[in-house]
């Protein structure tokens, strides 16, 4: 039987279902699978970023039933339990959610660039061809190669882990913490990307409306999810690089 109220519910409005986190007495974490029939949506969403995803509340007054079927346990989903025949799923659930949060934001530094070297001729920062101006080249090429970096490391895990899975090997618990390190990393890299465009994209950039403006307050925005803050994945993988023991399940 489940209550209660989630927030962070993205795309809520056009959502059938939704997953809602809950803890079970006795056992801890589970995911609930559950039809619109038995929620409210709550429109809470008002922010100054991220407006399009709709992540309004979700609130249960009722208690409602939930099937065993339609629930995931969080511990297998970190020991990678699970009952279909494709290889694929046994993936750890935590990691490929862990980028649903974060890569967005490496599409989004790609679309700043475009519209900043797309719109550099008409630029109130610098009249003249931006082509010459050895500061905005420099910080184009950083960006540029900012999110090269972000995005050949995260395509080379995720084939480290569909190697393993395809192979029935398990991934080891060093690499699975370097790999939810490096993914909560993403968005604090590619909102220090768009900065570099947004400090010089000029005085038009900061009407509403402005492309820019709009990535660069999506990308920040991001960096408020808890999935985006890297500084426990990172005292997790320093700490297991000294020795100590793995500190998270959701990974």
């Amino acid at each position: 039987m489940l209550s209660g109220r989630w927030g962070w519910s993205s795309g809520s409005e056009h959502c059938s279902w939704v997953l809602l986190g809950a803890i079970v007495p006795g056992e801890g974490y589970r995911t609930f699978l559950v039809p619109k029939s038995d929620y409210q949506v709550e429109d809470t969403w008002h922010v100054y970023g991220l407006q399009a995803t709709g992540s309004n509340d979700i609130v249960i007054e009722a208690p409602v039933f939930v099937p065993d079927h339609r629930t995931h346990k969080q511990m297998d989903g970190f020991n990678c339990v699970h009952s279909q025949t494709n290889p694929m799923y046994s993936i750890p659930w935590a990691q490929l959610f862990v980028r649903v949060v974060s890569t967005p934001a490496i599409g989004a530094a790609k679309h700043a660039i475009e519209l900043f070297t797309g719109d550099s001729s008409g630029s109130s920062t610098d009249p003249t061809k931006l082509q010459g101006d050895p500061d905005i080249t420099r910080r184009v090429a950083s960006a540029i190669n900012d999110i090269d970096e972000v995005e050949t490391i995260m395509f080379r895990n995720f084939d480290r882990m569909l190697a393993a899975a395809m192979a029935n090997r398990e991934i080891p618990m060093i690499d699975r913490v370097t790999y939810r390190y490096q993914a909560s990393a993403v968005t604090n890299k590619m909102a220090g990307a768009i900065d570099q465009l947004f400090e010089v994209a000029g005085g038009r950039s900061i009407f509403n409306g402005a492309g820019i403006q709009e990535i660069w307050r999506d990308v920040h925005s991001a960096q408020a999810h808890v999935a985006n803050n890297p500084t426990p994945f990172a005292r997790n993988l320093g700490g297991m690089a000294l020795g100590a023991e793995n500190a998270d399940v959701f990974l």
